[in-house]
């Protein structure tokens, strides 16, 4: 499988680099733009590979991040068992929203404007995190199966029967853009 995040060339034979005008504004004005094309054409997938893959499914906890129809952003935290998020395929996968206080300012958010950060964070193995950005979609129990291939839908079924908590909902992401996050800089957290 291809990655199609690097950098290319345009006509007018000028580098055109992944991410927003923002990034390559301030990369030109911090003189940055040489290690952020490396990181782009190293680092930065539109997929899942299976080392992600991996590590997703060793992970208790994830972060997200959501706006709204005016960009008013939301950061949140889920944490469940191992598995609780599951990769569907290497562009898509799956994760329960649960019983929580009832606010739904997450799913709110992603009902006006699907896109969604989302950060894995290993603080205690590996230190190292996983950036996966995409597009979301808030799926009910009895809209799973029209929205899943049914091996697929098996394998989330399998995964509900071991939620331990009340989940409320699903949300698929349809992945756009993930890479690793440096080590260096997570912190190493003993339990």
């Amino acid at each position: 499988m291809k990655d199609l995040r690097k950098v290319t060339v345009n006509n007018n034979n000028e580098k055109q680099f992944p991410g927003c005008s923002g990034e390559h504004k301030l990369q030109k004005k911090y003189k940055t733009q040489e290690s952020a094309e490396k990181f782009y054409n190293r680092e930065v997938y539109n997929y899942i590979t299976d080392g992600m893959r991996e590590f997703i499914s060793q992970q208790r906890m994830l972060f997200i991040a959501t706006s709204d129809a005016n960009g008013e952003c939301d950061s949140s935290f889920r944490h469940a068992e191992k598995g609780f998020v599951s990769v569907v395929n290497t562009k898509k996968l799956i994760y329960p929203e649960f019983a929580g206080n009832g606010v739904m300012a997450s799913l709110g958010n992603i009902s006006e404007n699907p896109h969604i950060g989302m950060l894995f964070i290993d603080f205690f193995n590996s230190r190292s995190g996983l950036h996966i950005n995409g597009n979301a979609k808030i799926v009910d129990n009895e809209l799973l199966e029209k929205n899943l291939e049914l091996p697929e839908y098996e394998q989330v079924k399998n995964l509900m029967q071991k939620l331990p908590q009340k989940q409320v909902t699903w949300v698929i992401v349809d992945v756009e853009e993930a890479y690793i996050h440096c080590s260096k800089n997570i912190p190493q957290l003993f339990t």
